[in-house]
């Protein structure tokens, strides 16, 4: 109950991050942008989210997530109250900005919380279902949000969440507890407690996780795939199908809505895998295959039949889970007290790569503009979003080889460990 509790704020914060993509028209006609400044909008919370994970992990492994969750919640929903009214491109990006400070530390918090709560047998399962949470909130983020939008405005339906997750993040301060013995109960046998660090053991912490290679090839990893994913469904998706099939915003939304049903099913479903088989990189490498495919697909045939689109969002979606496996990853290959800073790390770069791709694929998409404007709203070319695919596929690509780079490597120390185990061999006199 405290984990949904505290997965209620974090549904929101996805809602709210990937909200961009059935207000792109919305916000272009509000703010009279272009692609590239609709992009960076929409980047803007995650700039701000991606800068803000280490210090997250601080405060997560220092505080507690308690108090920090609440307090991001909070500031979260001021801004998305801000953003409802703003009156202006600069104070849209003010808000939104806002949004992405207060979001920023609700995963690491609900990562922390669970490594508090869960076995470490339970931990990627845990982690898993968590972002089918996120997922639950990037299906509100389509078609419901559209039809909200249609029914009362964009303005209204935003104030009204905002709402909504402040009375969420009260309730995270007055219903969680960072760990079982603070909520009254006995400590869980394989589970550590929460020792509050020293200054010294954060700076030994902090530098042991910059050094170490495993944690920068997650991080590269996670920078292409969250990115990708959160620029797809977040705000691109919904425009490449309303312009190239000449469908309605919410018809549009149900395609991006596919892809937060993969979400739902893929992370969870490779967590409880992992968990029961007791490997991690073999599933990301499988995953990874199918998840280049997926972005191959769209930047090769352009416009294949809305079938086929549909197919590549759900599978780009639940093939996402198998590179999440990196978060439990690098969370075994470090102290459980500094689990936050470990997961914080590394969830900093995922999110630099949705605060950079989606400008990126703005700016592709305004080099093949025509010139062509529909009730004040840019209409991009097939080549431009093909070539814009094409990117994507790359970065999925890159990301694959460094799941490559994590197996190879996991097999050579596997193999290193048995032969230090192994007895000599009987020399013959």
């Amino acid at each position: 109950m405290l984990w949904l509790t505290l997965g209620a704020v974090f549904l929101l914060v996805n809602l709210n991050r990937l909200s961009s993509a059935v207000l792109s028209e919305e916000l272009m006609v509000s703010f009279g942008t272009t692609g590239a400044q609709l992009g960076t909008l929409h980047a803007m919370f995650f700039w701000v989210y991606a800068f803000m994970q280490i210090p997250t992990g601080i405060l997560a492994d220092r505080i507690g997530p308690r108090r920090t969750a609440t307090i991001g919640g909070l500031v979260m929903n001021v801004g998305v109250v801000w953003f409802a009214f703003a009156d202006g491109y600069l104070s849209a990006i003010a808000a939104r900005g806002l949004v992405g400070l207060g979001g920023s530390v609700i995963f690491v918090c609900i990562l922390r919380f669970c490594a508090n709560w869960y076995r470490a047998d339970e931990f990627a399962t845990m982690s898993g279902l968590t972002f089918a949470v996120s997922g639950v909130g990037g299906v509100l983020a389509t078609t419901p949000l559209a039809l909200a939008v249609d029914a009362v405005g964009w303005r209204s339906s935003i104030a009204w969440l905002g709402i909504a997750g402040i009375v969420a993040s009260i309730g995270v301060f007055l219903f969680v507890r960072d760990t079982p013995q603070s909520a009254g109960f006995d400590p869980i046998e394989g589970v550590p407690g929460q020792p509050t660090l020293t200054n010294a053991e954060l700076r030994t912490y902090l530098s042991d996780i910059l050094r170490d290679r495993w944690i920068w090839v997650v991080s590269i990893m996670l920078f292409c795939t969250t990115g990708l994913n959160l620029t797809l469904f977040g705000l691109w998706g919904i425009p490449y199908v309303v312009q190239l099939y000449d469908v309605s915003v919410a018809y549009a939304s149900t395609f991006t809505l596919l892809g937060g049903v993969g979400i739902m099913i893929g992370p969870p479903a490779f967590g409880w895998l992992s968990d029961r088989l007791g490997r991690r990189v073999e599933l990301m490498v499988a995953g990874g295959t199918g998840f280049v495919a997926c972005f191959a697909v769209l930047a090769i045939l352009g416009n294949p039949p809305l079938p086929i689109v549909g197919l590549a969002f759900f599978m780009a979606g639940t093939l996402l889970g198998s590179f999440l496996l990196g978060y439990a990853m690098v969370k075994d290959r470090h102290p459980s007290s500094a689990s936050g800073l470990s997961t914080g790390t590394v969830n900093g770069a995922a999110f630099f790569g949705a605060a950079m791709l989606p400008t990126v694929m703005g700016w592709i998409l305004d080099a093949y503009w025509t010139g062509e404007l529909v009730g004040g709203v840019r209409v991009y070319t097939e080549t431009g979003y093909q070539i814009a695919f094409a990117i994507a596929t790359g970065a999925a690509l890159v990301a694959l080889l460094c799941s490559i780079w994590l197996y190879y490597h996991e097999r050579r120390s596997e193999s290193s460990v048995r032969s230090l185990d192994e007895p000599e061999p009987h020399r013959a006199e």
